[in-house]
This record gives C-alpha cells, structure tokens and sequence, in this order.
C-alpha cells in the first residue's frame, strides 16, 4: 500500500492543544472489527467492554523532560531535544536552528551543565558531548522541561505546565522522550473498576524515542523501516500472558508502543519471553497480529507509522472510516486528544 492511502483531512482546530482537566474526560471512539460498527462513548466506559479474564497491558515508561535550552558562546539561543544517548556517553539530538551547532560550537544549558557539538548527522540529528557538574540527570531534571511533539504550541519561557500532565499515572521506569499517549486518560479509579470486572492488570516497559514518531519518508509503505526501540518485558508479565494465551483469554494493548513491544516478542518464538530486547518489527497492513486481541489508541497523525499500524489492527478500510467519522463529529486529535477502542 502507499502511504498516500493513509491520508485524511483534519482541521488545526482539532489538535488538541492542552490535556482535559480530568484525565478521564476525554470521548472514545469504539470500533468493533467483527460488525464494523462505530460507536461514539467515553472513556468513563472503557471497564464496560473489558471482561473477567482479559490481560490490560500497560506501558510503564516514564518521560524526562529532554528539551533543554541553552546560549551558544556569541549568545544565540539554541533548542535542544535528547533523542538518544550513544556509547561514548554522547546524545544525539534535534536541535533548532540546528546550523548553528556545527561542529566544535559550544552551548551552556546552565552554570553546572554545557556541551559540546561533535558532528552534524546525516539525519539532520547533531551530535553534542555533554560536561555537567554532577549527576546529568538530575541537573537535566531540574533545567530541563517537557519533550512536547511539534504540533503542541508552547510559549519560549521556562514554564513548563506539562511535566505532571504529560505523565501516565502510573510511569514509574524513567527514559522516555514522549509519553504513551493512550495511557493518559487513565486514572486509578478506572483501574479499581478493571479489577472489579476480574480483569488482570500488568506493564511491559518500552522507552518511546523518535522512532515511534519519525516520519515516513517513502512512498510505499512496503520500503519503510521504523527505528528499533528497547524494551523489558519482566518474568511475572511474561508469565501472565502465556497464561492467558493458553486459555483463549484476551489481551488488551494500550498504546501503538505497548502493541509493538508485544507482537516483537511474540514473533520470536510463539510465546511472551521475559527480558530486555528491542522492538524492532514495522507492522504494516496483512500483518498477522498474534500477541493481541483489542487496542486503546489516540488519533495519529495522517501518513504516519501509527495510523498505519492502527489501521493494519482494524482494517484499513473501517479505520479510515472511523477517523473521518472522528473529524466530523469533531473529536480531539493527538497526544493531548481522545481515545479509540478497536475491539
């Protein structure tokens, strides 16, 4: 297929700009893949579609706010977003304006923290050698503010209004760059209610990094590639899913992130397998899903490696649809945005 096919057109209106005030407020688009039907609902409503014995899996990942800012030494200013840290105790990162980071060109983050650019990258990346004055993380902690995604306006001052909201409540493994989205609608009252139902409840931990939202930069999606990620799956959590596979029990995906973490795993072998890999499988549609059976997703982006994903779980066809019925009906997009249950 092309990418092309995963196009759609959404009003700027429509990209949600900053998180409802409670978590849970937020609509839910239910798709049922056996009817094809679509219903409008609310995420309130979730524990009303999962039963007693489902598995909901949850990723545990927990954002650090990467965005530092900093002056170069003629006093420009200069944008910095952590992607990835490399073996030589490097980070590779997005800057803006990145030409003003060639290479030798030094930046100072704060009086304990500063680096130095080692080269540009063919990715448009750039490479910068970090000194800090103490623990990098936690001077990255306190300086640093929320990797927000573009398409989330935020004004130049340090005030970061999104550290706390931007957060799963139930984060607790630290080294992601952005948040699982679909997971910011939960609140531990919706948990009180899935353990109610006599559903089970566990967490994988995959760090979202830059490829969970490069872009597609080909135009069949047969040539695209998305970047590997690391992840852990823990013994107990293994455990509880082989369980459930064993006796037809259903398991729940929350988020495009913990659905990759899974269906990587499970391609290996045919069973969950505890420990730390990397995620590395691209799903595209005529992928045939073996680790899950039902997924909670926001709305991604057009021609984007989420929508391709969702909609290869869903059907292209229903999903689409789906999405067009979401703008019409004028649902709130991206990670601040609603959710959809694809059953």
């Amino acid at each position: 297929m092309l990418i092309s096919d995963f196009d759609f057109e959404l009003p700027v209106k429509l990209i949600a700009q900053t998180a409802m005030e409670k978590r849970d407020a937020s609509r839910m688009l239910v798709v049922d893949r056996n009817s094809g039907k679509i219903r409008d609902m609310a995420f309130v409503d979730l524990p009303q579609f999962v039963r007693s014995g489902d598995v909901v899996v949850l990723n545990n990942t927990k954002v650090f706010p990467a965005r530092l800012i900093g002056k170069t030494t003629t006093g420009a200013s200069v944008e910095t977003f952590l992607v990835n840290e490399t073996a030589d105790g490097c980070w590779d990162v997005l800057a803006r304006p990145a030409k003003r980071l060639s290479p030798g060109k030094k930046i100072v983050f704060d009086e304990r923290l500063a680096a130095e650019s080692v080269e540009r990258l063919p990715d448009g990346k750039v490479r910068l050698r970090f000194t800090a004055d103490g623990d990098f993380f936690e001077i990255v902690n306190r300086i640093g503010m929320t990797p927000l995604p573009p398409y989330i306006k935020r004004e130049a001052a340090r005030v970061d209004i999104d550290r706390e909201r931007y957060q799963t409540v139930y984060a607790k493994s630290r080294g992601a760059i952005a948040a699982p989205t679909a997971g910011l609608h939960f609140t531990n009252e919706t948990f009180d209610e899935i353990n109610l139902v006599g559903a089970e409840v566990c967490e994988i931990t995959l760090h979202v990094g830059y490829g969970t939202f490069e872009p597609v930069r080909v135009t069949e999606m047969a040539d695209h590639k998305v970047s590997p990620e690391r992840y852990e799956i823990s013994k107990e959590t293994a455990a509880i899913l082989n369980h459930a596979k064993s006796e037809n029990r259903r398991i729940i995906a929350i988020g495009t992130t913990t659905t990759r973490a899974l269906e990587s795993n499970i391609t290996k072998t045919g069973n969950f397998i505890a420990g730390i890999s990397d995620a590395e499988l691209t799903i595209t549609p005529g992928y045939n899903f073996a680790a899950i059976d039902a997924l909670l997703t926001n709305f991604h982006l057009p021609q984007s490696s989420l929508l391709v994903l969702t909609s290869s779980f869903g059907g292209h066809t229903l999903i689409m649809d789906a999405y067009r019925h979401a703008v019409a009906e004028e649902y709130r997009f991206y990670s601040y945005g609603d959710c959809m249950l694809i059953l």
